[in-house]
């Protein structure tokens, strides 16, 4: 992960398409989408902590269990981190099917679209 640069992975969040292996992971906000999750994720409080193992199967699997009960998460990276949260936040993203909406210093936020029981209207 250390490889990967901060400017490298800096890209514009109203377009998050990105292709790998010829699939569309990320589904494009509008500014106007990714503002009103921006002002919804204010008031969470982080469901997760990333820590000093940084991003273990074990964290990835429970974010995307946490999907079937909520739409948008929110997640802290501790300092004792290794790699950059950005860094992170994208393959948190890419591992879980889910669009990343924002990420601020160590704070990572996550939408998910649940068909089931859809919560927040786009």
């Amino acid at each position: 992960l250390r490889q990967h640069t901060t400017k490298s992975l800096r890209f514009s969040l109203s377009r998050i398409c990105r292709l790998r292996k010829g699939m569309v992971i990320f589904m494009t906000l509008t500014s106007k989408q990714r503002a009103y999750l921006k002002s919804l994720a204010a008031n969470l409080t982080p469901l997760f902590q990333i820590g000093k193992s940084n991003l273990t199967p074990e964290v990835t699997e429970a974010v995307a269990e946490a999907f079937n009960t909520h739409e948008l998460i929110k997640i802290s990276v501790l300092k004792g981190a290794e790699d950059d949260p950005a860094v992170m936040a994208g393959m948190l993203a890419d591992r879980t099917g889910s669009t990343l909406v924002q990420v601020i210093g160590r704070k990572i936020v996550l939408y998910k679209e649940n068909k089931d029981n859809k919560k927040i209207m786009l």
